[in-house]
Order: structure tokens, then sequence, then C-alpha cells
């Protein structure tokens, strides 16, 4: 079962029951995000769904925008929970080699995972691809944009699993990397519903060659 940051919670589920309902009121909430979209989403429907009160979802949500933020720090640990495991299975022979395989896992959670096409790490999309809704771009942090959250959270796993080199210039060029990153997939699922697989590609060589033009390669 996921964890949510207690950052993002009016209350810690302390039983395992409470855990379930949270859980349940998650995924249920990716699924109205498919079905109807962020501005259509209501509390009451998320609640119903879910099979729990609405004072209950009141208990550990402080509003629609507190769901979703949590629905997107879910999906943030779970993109990093597959990169990691993807991780141990593989042997790189230089470590700007996991950009093929982030994208990789970036684009299967868009094709499978429910409401991901709408929120993914943090900012709500109007429709899959863009353009983001005024007022997400800071949804995990009230003082950072989503993707430099995405940015540090990849630095940890590029530093203490795969030896890449610390510098001054590590974090900004990471943080430019997401971006252009985010931009190009963005455009590549507002291409096609599944991810346009030549922008895809185009993704990966783009972020591979500025990773490589910036970062020693030791």
């Amino acid at each position: 079962m996921t964890n949510v940051s207690g950052g993002t919670l009016r209350r810690q589920p302390a039983q395992r029951r409470s855990l379930e309902r949270v859980e349940r009121m998650l995924d249920e909430c990716a699924r109205l995000l498919d079905e109807v979209g962020y501005e259509a989403l209501t509390t009451k429907e998320v609640a119903r769904r879910a099979e729990v009160p609405i004072g209950t979802f009141y208990q550990f949500f402080p509003d629609k925008q507190g769901l979703v933020r949590a629905l997107a720090l879910r999906n943030l640990e779970a993109f990093l929970g597959r990169v990691t495991v993807r991780l141990s299975e593989v042997r790189l022979s230089e470590w700007t080699e996991m950009v093929d395989l982030a994208i990789d896992e970036f684009v299967a959670m868009k094709r499978s995972t429910p409401g991901f096409a709408v929120v993914d790490f943090g900012g709500v999309l109007a429709s899959p691809g863009g353009p983001i809704l005024m007022g997400t771009r800071r949804m995990l942090d009230a003082a950072l944009e989503n993707n430099a959250i995405v940015a540090d959270r990849l630095r940890t796993i590029v530093v203490e699993l795969l030896g890449a080199p610390l510098g001054p210039e590590l974090d900004r060029v990471l943080f430019v990397a997401v971006e252009a990153a985010d931009a190009v997939l963005k455009l590549a699922f507002r291409s096609l519903p599944d991810g346009d697989p030549e922008l895809i590609a185009e993704c990966k060589h783009l972020v591979r060659r500025y990773l490589s033009a910036h970062l020693p390669q030791e």
C-alpha cells in the first residue's frame, strides 16, 4: 500500500481501515479524472464512489486540490519506485542511460495508470498533453515548481544509486533536463493518445545529449 506524505493530509491514517479508505479515495479520484476531468471532479462524488462518508473525506483532505495533490505525490512515488526497480535489474554503461529507462517508465504510466494522463506529478492538465491549468504549477510545494521537486528526487537516485558526479551544476542541469523532457512528452501525448513514438525517441535523444554535454561521465 502506498504511503502518502504527511504534508498532503490533514490527518495521518493510523489504522489499516483508514489507510484503505484513503487509498480508495485516491483510486476513485484517479478514475474520475479520466472520466470527467479536474474541473468537473467533486469531493462528494469521490466519497460516494469510495463508499466513505463525506465527513471522512474531510478528515483526511482539506478540499479537491488537496486530494489531487496527494494523488500527484502518490504518482511520483510510484514512478520513482518503478525507476529504482528497473535500475536494479539492468547494468548501465554510464548513468545518463537512465534517461531512456525513466522516460519508458513515465510513458508506461501515461498509458496505463488511471488519472495519470490528467495529473502526473502535480500539474493538472486541461486535457492530455497540456496545457497546465492555472494555479497547479506548485501543487507539491508552495515554494517550488512541480518539476523542481521531480528533479530533486531524481537527483537522489542518480547520486545514491548510480554514483553520478556531484557538482554545482547538477541541480540546475537536472531541473533543465526534467523541464525539457516534460515539454516534449506533453507534445508527444498531445499528438497521439498513446504518445507519438518518434517524439518520445526525440525526447530521449535530446535529454541524453544535453546531460552528456553538461555533466562529466565518470
